[in-house]
């Protein structure tokens, strides 16, 4: 196997797990919204999702772990798309930010941040801001 074959396993296997927390997050409410799976439908091409490895992993999502990414900034843009899956439908209750919560353990975060990173998230995206911003404030927000 060449350098350049295991690089692309890996990246497959990173996307297949960013791709299976996201669907993990959709479905947490018991039903998959029309916007929920708009925003899967699009994120799949964006993470080179095939359409059998995308209705295997609608199926069990479980089926593959958070491989937390190890830059700060790649954490920062999983955790924006983390945040608009359970934001997809525009309400915020107690398991949203549960689910979110959990994610942002497994995505590496400081357990005694997370509470303020969920928050912050959450208001970022009610102000509906691009990836860029969000990255921005989230990197900022202690200043």
């Amino acid at each position: 196997m060449s350098i350049s074959d295991l690089f692309d396993s890996e990246f497959k296997a990173r996307n297949k797990g960013h791709f299976s927390a996201i669907v993990r997050v959709a479905i947490a409410d018991g039903d998959l919204s029309v916007e929920e799976k708009q925003f899967l439908d699009k994120l799949k091409s964006r993470l080179e999702i095939s359409d059998e490895e995308y209705e295997e992993i609608l199926e069990n999502p479980t089926k593959y772990p958070i491989n937390p990414p190890a830059l700060y900034v790649q954490r920062l843009e999983r955790l924006y798309d983390l945040s608009r899956m359970v934001y997809a439908d525009q309400v915020l209750g107690p398991k949203q930010k549960e689910i979110l919560t959990k994610f942002c353990l497994a995505l590496g975060f400081t357990p005694g941040n997370v509470s303020y990173i969920v928050d912050k998230a959450f208001s970022l995206l009610m102000l509906n801001v691009d990836l860029d911003t969000f990255v921005y404030e989230m990197q900022h927000m202690n200043k």
